[in-house]
């Protein structure tokens, strides 16, 4: 497994040389640009966009997408893509709130099995029978999504949480003044940090994305690594919805639309590239919090509605993707 320590992989993830440098932009874009719009979102707004409580809901509603595209950046990283996180989220809110009659360790498990089984499936037929991952992740957005329908009976029926459970009073408690889901989103972050960059399947994702080809050469278990990511994603997708359904205390088979794209643009915007192998965490924390920053600036005016905000949001992807490109064919010089 030590060669996977290849001077190009560690090269992109490292900045010990002058390569390295000219590149810093590309590496702290998304933090400049987000420190950039809370100046000027601040100067615009005052103390309507400056405020503690607006700070506070932006971090929670943050929290969700946090910990969906944590692990859409290992799949991405590892030259793939999941389509089906947001499906995904939905369903286990509504297992949440459907097996919450069970109590809480019921409420907890069901969703999150199911998720990382379909994680599982997800990854043994990219991994395992080469299907193209667009292809079966899309298969699993409509297949998610129709069962979290058929759980609550056709979306004809909202499965209530009871307040007296644990469950919700975790979910819903605030430590030191922050919502539990921040906390969470924030420990599955740390963790993922450090496996990506701290153990050698973390540097096999990185190895894998930048060519499968010469991984599978070298001896690296691919197809292991991307059954791996794809469970992985599957389970953070599930915890968020997990996490939603106890704040709304009820499980709806409509929520987590679009979810899979605005996390594809998180990572994105933290300068993953699309074509795997280069890209870190921290960048992708840098965009969830960008794109919702920007967001908020959307809410902020007023007079947009929401068909508007998503054509800004679309438009705001495509100029990202373009700006990707250039940098991708930038690496290849």
């Amino acid at each position: 497994m030590t060669t996977v320590d290849r001077p190009v992989a560690a090269g992109r993830r490292s900045g010990g040389t002058a390569r390295d440098w000219r590149r810093w932009p590309e590496k702290a874009g998304a933090p400049i640009v987000l420190a950039l719009v809370l100046i000027g979102g601040s100067l615009m707004y005052g103390d309507s966009f400056a405020s503690r409580q607006n700070f506070g809901n932006i971090a929670l509603d943050s929290s969700y997408l946090l910990l969906i595209a944590t692990g859409m950046t290992f799949v991405i990283l590892s030259g793939g893509i999941d389509l089906s996180v947001g499906s995904l989220l939905a369903l286990a809110g509504v297992l949440t709130a459907y097996s919450a009659q069970w109590g809480t360790a019921a409420a907890i498990a069901l969703p999150l099995l199911v998720c990382a089984a379909f994680g599982l499936v997800n990854g043994l037929l990219i991994g395992r029978a080469r299907i193209a991952p667009f292809i079966v992740t899309l298969a699993t957005l409509l297949f998610a999504r129709g069962l979290a329908f058929a759980v609550a009976s056709e979306g004809n029926k909202v499965h209530i949480i009871p307040a007296d459970l644990l469950l919700t009073r975790l979910g819903q408690a605030r430590w030191l003044g922050v919502p539990a889901p921040v906390w969470f989103a924030l420990i599955a972050f740390g963790l993922g940090a450090l496996l990506l960059s701290r153990t050698r399947f973390g540097q096999a994702v990185f190895a894998i994305g930048d060519n499968q080809e010469a991984s599978e050469l070298m001896g690296l278990p691919v197809a292991r690594v991307r059954i791996l990511v794809y469970v992985l994603s599957a389970t953070l997708a599930g915890t968020a919805g997990v996490l939603i359904a106890v704040q709304t205390s009820s499980g709806l088979p409509t929520i987590g639309e679009g979810r899979e794209l605005e996390a594809i643009a998180a990572v994105v915007l933290g300068g993953t590239l699309l074509t795997g192998g280069a890209g870190s965490l921290s960048g992708t924390l840098a965009g969830v919090l960008l794109l919702k920053v920007i967001q908020n600036l959307i809410n902020q005016v007023g007079t947009l509605s929401s068909y508007y905000q998503q054509v800004v949001s679309g438009t705001f992807l495509i100029v990202v993707v373009l700006v990707q490109l250039r940098l991708a064919r930038r690496r290849r010089r």
